[in-house]
């Protein structure tokens, strides 16, 4: 294949035109190509695809594809952002453009595949008007292109360091996918985004393969690219070049697009910049080997490599924890607990288990109501509903009480799974129940909070606000608290639903709110932990994250926990809002806290469990699913019992 290069940039030569990307501003996903081919025709803000998708603006234009940004419009009372790829046909020939097709389609298929906090979640996919849309996940931030840019010069080594860490687990998680592993064949820096909590997310999978379809295939960016890709031979060992490669650029800032190929060992890393350490330099240039046998055997080796450097190794100690600097998450090797069962849906476990009578309930996405036998994972009963469900299960009497997305609260027979009776609300049930002397009190995304007789599944009373209610109630004396979407905090006589007191937030509440001390705690989507009077709704005291917090706050002892969006579980003090500690993840924690025995657990988007120390915030183990942790952890008779968006229902001694 000869090489072609890319018209309107000096930026290097590409294996494959279509392949690079343009670097993003503020906002980016699979971004294509930039000045590849002829213009684009690109739609206007203010299009609609499929009656759903808004176009909102262009993020990037390419040979064969157009990326905008735009919004889901099913979600109308929230904004929903997402990034839509949208592939266009310019070539004459017919066998090319459905060549271009399929592997268009092939990206979406294998996209939809993998779940990992790097890798950009597929939304959708359909044909309209003769062209092929992808709707992916949007990522805020820049990619590394633009931040090199903009610095004009090198990077910082401890930044870079921490990049490369997430860059080996992403490229672990796609070298060690089954049957076949996944080479992305196109690391570079403009196909790296970079969030605003400094966390990785690997873009561009347009000629990502499984390693059975490499062969044969010249394809990449030259300068980056291995010198086996040019021969048509793509291994993982491939992928570790491009990522040393890639480094090599942000730690001298010498673009290799415009060396000759294959001369790192010209232009050592430390002559081109003295400040990297040679523990640093050692490591990358080992990956630059030409020969593929003596660089890293794997992404994982090369990952630890980097961890016993000087720089990550005093991070890891607390010199990476200062201000200003994001902390390096968790990958070290450490303690993990035993796994005692694990339990396999047929979708994502987002609900929260609820424990008793010796079972375990939880909800799915596949749109099943779950009952587990708790000691030994055996399946025991399931209820069908009509849509997915989020919302978490609670018991009352022998009724196991759950909401679904079919707009329904259903109650089951505790012991058989046989419906008890349902009750219709007007939206999606993303709220979870609960009951107080056989009342059931629960949120709709028909923007009502209601009252429900447990008993016969009648309404009581209801209370209308203007968004979705997400949040839980919090029960407390003659008043239920609870969060809305219009940004409020709700007080409501238990008795009636008349309003005692409304608080307003900056922003939307899903975090379902906690009582002690006659204060409502509760976080909102302004970054703020509130702590309000329980009579009033005044702020007796907030404390502000670096993200929102849609955790649930649990009250132990003298301290609240919650999790924030910016990837740390805080400990803060109740009587003040003083930070006691904060335990940074690296990762997005919506999972709700529990403290058991003086120990607090938690799940995080970067697939792990985490069991910390509740008097100091130290890790004492961490255990690994193979996706997010958006479920929050029941414990019990020391276990926990937690959900993954990997299909799967885990039980973990505490």
């Amino acid at each position: 294949m000869a090489l072609i290069k890319k018209p309107g940039t000096t930026k290097g030569i590409d294996l494959n035109s279509s392949s690079s990307n343009a670097g993003s501003d503020q906002q980016g996903t699979a971004t294509p190509g930039a000045g590849a081919h002829a213009a684009a025709p690109v739609m206007q803000p203010g299009v609609i695809l499929q009656g759903r998708y808004v176009i909102e603006g262009t993020l990037g234009i390419g040979g064969m594809s157009v990326v905008y940004r735009g919004r889901d419009l099913r979600f109308k009372d929230v904004i929903r952002p997402c990034a839509i790829k949208e592939m266009y046909q310019s070539a004459p020939d017919s066998n090319t453009r459905l060549l271009n097709l399929k592997n268009f389609e092939r990206e979406a298929g294998l996209l939809a595949t993998l779940q990992h906090p790097a890798i950009p979640k597929v939304f959708d996919f359909f044909e309209e008007n003769g062209r092929v849309y992808l709707i992916l996940e949007l990522i805020q931030g820049k990619d590394l292109e633009t931040i090199l840019d903009e610095a004009k010069g090198p990077l910082p080594e401890e930044r870079v360091a921490r990049w490369a860490v997430q860059l080996c687990e992403v490229l672990s998680y796609l070298h060690n996918q089954k049957p076949e592993p996944i080479v992305f064949r196109d690391m570079k820096p403009s196909n790296v985004m970079v969030t605003p909590d400094d966390r990785i997310v690997l873009i561009d999978f347009g000629i990502a393969r499984s390693l059975a379809r490499t062969r044969g295939t010249i394809i990449g960016t030259e300068g980056y690219s291995p010198p086996e890709q040019y021969k048509g031979i793509a291994e993982p060992q491939s992928d570790l070049y491009a990522l040393g490669a890639t480094l090599h650029h942000l730690l001298t800032a010498s673009d290799p697009r415009t060396e000759t190929p294959f001369t790192f060992h010209e232009r050592p890393l430390r002559q081109l910049n003295p400040q990297v350490s040679p523990e640093l330099a050692a490591v990358v240039e080992k990956a630059l080997s030409y020969d593929m046998k003596t660089r890293w055997a794997s992404a994982e080796e090369m990952r630890l490599a980097l961890l016993q450097t000087p720089t990550l190794r005093a991070g890891q100690s607390g010199g990476m924890a200062a201000a200003g600097k994001v902390a390096l998450p968790r990958v070290s090797s450490v303690a993990t607990t035993e796994l005692v069962w694990r339990f396999v849906c047929e979708d994502e476990v987002r609900s929260s288990p609820c424990v008793s009578n010796g079972m375990v309930f939880v909800g799915c996405y596949d749109t099943n109501l779950y009952a587990i036998d708790a000691s030994r994972g055996e399946f025991r009963w399931k209820y069908a509903t009509e849509g997915g469900i989020s919302s978490s299960p609670a018991v009352w009497n022998d009724i196991v009480i759950v909401g679904s997305e079919d707009g329904a609260v259903y109650a089951c027979d505790i012991r058989r799974g046989t419906l008890r009776w349902t009750f219709r609300t007007g939206k999606p049930v993303r709220s979870s129940p609960r009951v107080l002397d056989r009342v059931i009190f629960i949120g709709s995304d028909d923007q009502h909070f209601y009252a429900i007789d447990g008993l016969r599944g009648a309404q009581i009373w209801k209370y209308r606000t203007w968004m979705p209610i997400r949040s839980s109630a919090c029960i407390a004396g003659e008043s239920v608290y609870f969060g809305g979407g219009d940004g409020f905090v709700y007080a409501l006589n238990i008795k009636n639903g008349s309003v005692r007191w409304k608080q307003r937030t900056q922003q939307p509440v899903i975090s379902s709110p906690a009582f002690a001390e006659n204060m409502v705690i509760v976080g909102s989507m302004d970054n703020t932990l509130y702590a309000l009077d329980s009579e009033g709704g005044w702020p007796v005291w907030k404390y502000r994250t670096n993200h929102y917090v849609n955790s649930s706050p649990f009250v132990f002892g003298t301290r609240v926990f919650v999790g924030s969006v910016d990837g740390n579980l805080y400990a803060i003090e109740l009587k003040n809002g003083k930070l006691a500690w904060k335990y940074d993840t690296g990762s997005q924690i919506t999972s709700s806290p529990r403290v058991d025995q003086g120990r607090v657990y938690f799940g995080a988007a970067d697939g792990c469990v985490y069991c910390l120390d509740a008097a100091n915030g130290a890790l004492i183990w961490r255990y690994e699913t193979q996706g997010p942790v958006v479920s929050s952890p029941a414990i019990s008779e020391g276990m926990v019992y937690i959900g993954s968006l990997d299909h799967a229902l885990y039980a973990l001694r505490a």
